[in-house]
């Protein structure tokens, strides 16, 4: 009787541990494709990732950079005032995309081009995500909003 509840116990152990690895193996697969790395411009130039990588990109879009091709495909150059990636963007950009505002891109660096798949914009007149304003203080050309 005892080396019956003995072996239940071990058969109970074996199968929560491959139960445990198996949803652990799902669970890696699954943030893998879901979580999108933040670079600013200068840690995309100084180490270039992968062209099947899928990461963000953020910065200012820099004056003078922004132009429109056929349809709805924008090029432009984001900087974080150290570093400049240009960026090609096939759809439609948000309302509050400007030159010398903030954005976050998403996407791949492909031959040289950060091509996004999304493009995001500041919200309002003062805001700008973390990433971006930690990015711009590391090149020492981050200027706090003044308030009004």
């Amino acid at each position: 009787m005892k080396s019956l509840k003995k072996k239940r116990r071990i058969q109970v152990i074996i199968a929560a541990f491959v139960a445990l690895t198996i949803s652990g193996v799902l669970i890696g697969t699954a943030f893998k494709d879901g979580i999108n790395f933040f670079r600013s411009p200068s840690e995309v130039i100084a180490e270039p990732p992968i062209s099947t990588e899928v990461f963000r990109i953020g910065g200012l879009v820099e004056d003078g950079s922004v132009v429109r091709g056929q349809g709805e495909t924008v090029s432009f150059s984001v900087t974080d005032g150290g570093a400049t990636v240009p960026v090609i963007y096939t759809g439609v950009l948000p309302d509050l995309f400007e030159e010398n505002q903030g954005m976050v891109g998403t996407g791949k660096y492909i031959n040289g081009v950060f091509e996004a798949s999304e493009i995001l914009a500041k919200h309002d007149e003062t805001y700008m995500p973390k990433e971006v304003v930690d990015a711009l203080k590391a090149q020492g050309v981050y200027q706090a909003p003044e308030d009004s």
